[in-house]
């Protein structure tokens, strides 16, 4: 098979999720021709086996098609769910009061287990307590010893299914023992990226870094409260982060929810940290060939909030038409980046000036190079990602071709918002901006800007130009 463009028409990013509907070698392969930069490796579901082949079939394909792909290794996090009834299920009426206790299963009638006694131990009068994704709502009428809830509906509640309390935080360690074990297989695979679920505080990130030791950038999922109250120590423990919309809209009312997003991709775009949308962007094609017009906008508004990345779930994992979601979703990204207010909307959402580093200001300087050469792209040579990543965070108006032979370096620029990562041989000869200039497939001129030194705060270490084709 011949390799794919070097280049993709869009500078946002897509994250895929494998899963039964979409393991497969030929079906794979079409989602990484069809747009996907990153797959994702959910581990709330499936064997390691399942995962160790998807793993490995990844990696086969980003030989055959000559494009480097990343792995995400998402961890299920301690989600909180209710344990087991006698019938599988319990139904309550209207107002009806039921009690909680705590186990992983109970014989006494309209009776709830929830296997986690420190979660029952913090309830207080009046909280909200959500359970199956928030569609089933219950009020704490009394906390304590013996605490009971009344039912906002009439309905019923399943075994395991989702339970947690609306605005609080919860007294459980982001990292269970089957984090522990998932991590650990994850890091033996070689995976590009780690996502810890349900992170509450910076704490929660310097735990899960201290088992990756520098091994994997570690993406913290904010879905909680918590974590949105604790943004900026988060943001600072961690390398990047993801708008976890699911939770999020469980935790939060609504229409809270779009606001939210608004602010955790600003922070973390002026943080320097990529940030990935994600859930229900393309719900409706779990079953449909085409999406909704309201998903075709809420891709456009992260797009033009400056996401690093967007990401589709059940849409691949276990949709019918996983390879066309991400043709669709290439589609909508490459529309709303080629409108004509999208540089106004980067800029709007750009970093503080007073933030600036001195990498910053060359980056700054070499993408108005480009724009005055009249450039079609900015070719990039160093051996730091902490340096591209600074250069993805300006959110140029020309592509930034990055050249490397390191493959793990390659995998993990795949995430970042305008970066095009080549493999190519070493860079330490005058003919490798015309080589890579070659390799883009790329018409015009290319502006170019690489690294001499390793002291980041040097200036005078930086060379740029202009290659003619």
């Amino acid at each position: 098979m011949s390799p794919a463009p070097a280049i993709r028409r869009r500078q946002s990013k897509i994250v895929a999720t494998l899963g039964p509907g979409s393991r497969s070698p030929k079906v794979v392969e079409l989602l990484a021709l069809a747009g996907v930069d990153v797959f994702r490796l959910n581990f709330s579901h499936g064997s390691h086996d399942d995962h160790r082949m998807a793993f490995e079939t990844v990696r086969r394909t980003e030989a055959r098609i000559g494009r480097p792909i990343g792995v995400l290794a998402d961890l299920q996090g301690p989600k909180v769910r209710v344990g087991k009834f006698p019938e599988g299920k319990i139904r309550f009426g209207f107002n009806e009061s039921l009690s909680l206790v705590a186990g992983e299963t109970t014989d006494q009638a309209q009776t709830i287990p929830v296997p986690h006694p420190e979660i029952l131990a913090v309830l207080a009068e009046g909280d909200e307590i959500l359970a199956n994704d928030g569609m089933v709502r219950f009020t704490v009428t009394q906390a304590g010893q013996s605490p009971k809830v009344t039912s906002a509906l009439p309905g019923e509640l399943g075994d395991r299914k989702g339970f947690t309390v609306r605005g609080k935080a919860l007294p459980v360690q982001a990292l269970t023992e089957k984090d522990k074990e998932d991590l650990a297989f994850a890091m033996d695979l070689g995976v590009d990226f780690v996502a810890l679920s349900f992170v509450q505080t910076a704490e929660d990130i310097r735990t899960a870094k201290a088992l990756i030791t520098n091994k994997a950038p570690l993406i913290a999922k904010l879905e909680k409260p918590a974590a949105i109250d604790n943004l900026g120590d988060i943001l600072n423990a961690t390398d990047g982060v993801m708008v976890a919309r699911g939770d999020l809209g469980v935790e939060f009312p609504a229409e809270e929810v779009p606001i939210i997003q608004r602010r955790i991709v600003r922070a973390a775009r002026a943080a320097g940290k990529p940030v990935i949308v994600a859930t229900q962007m393309l719900e409706s094609m779990i079953d449909n060939a085409a999406p909704t017009r309201a998903e075709a906008s809420d891709v456009a508004t992260a797009i033009y909030q400056g996401s690093d990345a967007v990401m589709l779930s059940a849409e691949t994992a276990v949709g019918r038409h996983p390879a066309t979601a991400v043709a669709i979703m290439d589609r909508i990204i490459a529309a709303t980046e080629n409108a004509e207010d999208h540089p106004a909307a980067m800029a709007q959402f750009s970093g503080d000036a007073k933030d600036d580093l001195p990498v910053d200001i060359i980056a700054d300087a070499a993408f108005r190079l480009a724009e005055n050469a009249g450039a079609t792209a900015l070719a990039l040579r160093t051996g730091s990602t902490r340096r591209l990543i600074r250069f993805s965070r300006q959110r140029g108006g020309v592509p930034v071709l990055y050249s490397s032979n390191d493959k793990p370096r390659l995998r993990r620029a795949q995430l970042l918002w305008g970066i095009h990562a080549l493999e190519m041989g070493p860079a330490g000869d005058d003919g490798w901006v015309d080589r890579v200039h070659q390799r883009s497939g790329l018409a015009g001129a290319t502006a170019w800007s690489a690294w001499r030194g390793e002291d980041e705060g040097d200036v005078s270490a930086w060379l740029m130009g202009v290659v003619e084709e």
